[in-house]
């Protein structure tokens, strides 16, 4: 078997056995039920106009993504306290977001930043949020 034949086969081998989701990767439900039982802090990180279209998941912090890098992560550490050690879970819309700002936080030495790869929306990870009935809050004060 030639050498690129063989990397081709042993690649999809891999990907074929590879879970659906990445250890740090959750469903809307997984992320429903850690956030419920205090396993982990949900923070929606979409826009203000989102989560008033929307609504945000009960309970879920708020902070938006697009008002720059340092306000994000005061907005990150006021959310858990300042301990990067803390279980995070993040939400957007589709999961690019939380994709970018999970490899984003962890670069910034947060050891536990879980993403909602689905988002609230869905996405080819799965139906989303809202889809799949998960409660949501009106956001008023947004």
């Amino acid at each position: 078997m030639r050498l690129s034949k063989f990397v081709s086969t042993l690649l999809s081998a891999l990907f074929l056995a590879a879970p659906a989701f990445a250890a740090s990767d959750l469903t809307a439900p997984e992320a429903l039920a850690a956030a419920e039982s205090g396993k982990v802090r949900l923070i929606d990180i979409r826009t203000q106009r989102e989560w008033r279209e929307t609504g945000i998941a009960p309970g879920a912090g708020r902070v938006d993504m697009y008002q720059g890098a340092a306000a994000f992560i005061k907005g990150i550490e006021a959310a858990t306290g300042g301990d990067k050690n803390a279980p995070i879970a993040l939400i957007c819309r589709t999961g690019n977001r939380t994709t970018q700002a999970q490899k984003f936080l962890q670069s910034q030495g947060y050891t536990q930043v879980y993403n909602v790869k689905e988002g609230m929306a869905g996405s080819t990870a799965g139906p989303g949020w809202l889809k799949r009935g998960l409660p949501v809050d009106a956001c008023r004060n947004c």
